[in-house]
């Protein structure tokens, strides 16, 4: 049962009445008790006269799945198998996460007969978002009060990363098509397959020159080479501590999904695997051995209930994962966010020696408002801001200069450009005959 709005003005009304008859004689607590009653009986017969919620039929329509920010489109069906019309409200319990309209949503339904209610969705968080319940109220003709009842009807939706970096996929692969058609990268050494052969031309490499097809032309004939297809590109994201940091309008791990997402679909197009390991202390998701069209429906699946955990990272067993992931990876793109040497060491520590096979790549996401604060003076507060702000920026490289020391590269960038930063760098690598 729940009482309206109308209640409390019909409760105040009975000053009238008392007012009028404690003129002549009646006693005020004597009105005041019969005025109560009344709108007690009132209210009762306006619930006992309102259609029954209970036999109302409740489904629900959801989508699967749905990306971060993007507008979703859920229903409700309300079907009444009572005898009376449904007048009153329904409120479909999403977690504020989900976007949905915070009031009730008005409804008439007559008896026998249905209504669908469409449910707006905005989310506003990655991961699984669930509506354990309906609750439907149905007033009474004076609209006093009325009954209410839950429905436990149960839906979900998985809300997968945005892939905002996606814009940049279709200006890589023209590069990639470049690189893998008609401007093969003619190199040689370890890391390239053959293509074809041609004649020589003044100022080619001469170690590429093909002395058996020489023979057999009777003119000198070279070999060409290509970027190697078939190759392995591991991807590790830290979600340790660090990664729940806000950089800008997301944190480090939103960055790290965006930029793993936008090399794993320019990777797959250019024919290598792509190994995907999530970890802090364990690993949080996995994926490895599924190529084509279905790799980044499962990476984003993967990656969509993966938080941030407050723990320090376990890099020693991080790596080791990596190592099970694939027996000769190409390239190793970890994604984190080390910028003090005091907490890099365990990092640093267990940074995997680098082979001429593999390439380990380290990618940052950094705040652009650091480097801001650095360059203002105009305050005495502004220069100790600075002062800490270069300090910031000082660690972050020393970090950097230790990972190149180790054999890797590090890329630190913006989270809107670190993505198409790391993916450039792999393009160059196969340009390079690298990778």
């Amino acid at each position: 049962m729940f009482v309206t709005a109308l209640l409390a003005p019909l409760v105040a009304l009975g000053v009238v009445p008392i007012v009028l008859l404690s003129a002549v004689g009646l006693p005020a607590w004597a009105v005041f008790a019969a005025w109560m009653t009344l709108c007690a009986l009132l209210a009762g017969l306006d619930v006992a006269l309102a259609a029954s919620p209970r036999t109302v039929v409740v489904t629900r329509s959801v989508p699967a799945r749905a990306r971060l920010g993007e507008p979703v489109s859920a229903s409700l069906a309300v079907q009444n198998n009572g005898r009376r019309t449904l007048h009153g409200w329904v409120r479909d319990a999403w977690q504020p996460t989900a976007g949905a309209p915070a009031g009730r949503e008005r409804v008439s339904i007559p008896a026998g007969e249905r209504r669908r209610m469409p449910v707006p969705l905005l989310p506003r968080r990655r991961g699984e978002l669930r509506s354990e319940f309906a609750v439907i109220r149905s007033r009474g003709p004076l609209g006093l009060a009325g009954r209410q009842a839950r429905h436990d009807v149960r839906g979900a939706i998985r809300v997968l990363p945005a892939f905002t970096s996606r814009k940049h996929l279709p200006s890589r692969l023209a590069r990639l098509r470049e690189l893998d058609g008609n401007t093969s990268v003619q190199v040689r050494g370890q890391g390239t397959e053959f293509d074809s052969l041609r004649e020589y031309v003044r100022g080619d490499d001469i170690r590429s020159i093909d002395w058996r097809a020489t023979a057999r032309a009777g003119t000198t004939m070279l070999r060409t080479w290509r970027p190697e297809r078939d190759r392995h590109v591991v991807i590790l994201i830290d979600t340790g501590r660090t990664a729940a940091a806000r950089v800008g309008d997301s944190t480090r791990l939103d960055a790290a999904l965006e930029a793993a997402l936008l090399l794993a679909a320019l990777a797959s197009r250019a024919g290598d695997h792509v190994h995907l390991l999530m970890y802090d202390r364990v690993a949080r998701a996995r994926v490895t051995g599924i190529d084509g069209a279905g790799l980044l429906p499962a990476l984003t699946d993967a990656m969509a209930p993966v938080h941030a955990r407050l723990i320090d990272t376990d890099w020693t067993g991080a790596f080791a994962s990596v190592r099970t992931l694939t027996t000769r990876p190409s390239l190793v793109v970890v994604l984190t966010a080390q910028d003090a040497a005091e907490s890099a060491r365990g990092f640093l520590g267990a940074f995997p020696e680098a082979s001429r096979s593999t390439t380990l790549l380290v990618g940052s996401a950094t705040d652009d408002a650091i480097s801001q604060l650095a360059r203002r003076r105009d305050s005495r507060m502004d220069v100790y801001l600075a002062a800490a702000a270069e300090q910031t920026i000082r660690d972050a490289q020393v970090v950097a200069d230790a990972v190149r020391r180790a054999g890797g590269e590090a890329i630190a960038a913006d989270p809107a450009i670190l993505p198409p930063r790391i993916a450039d760098r792999y393009l160059e690598l196969k340009a390079a005959g690298r990778l």
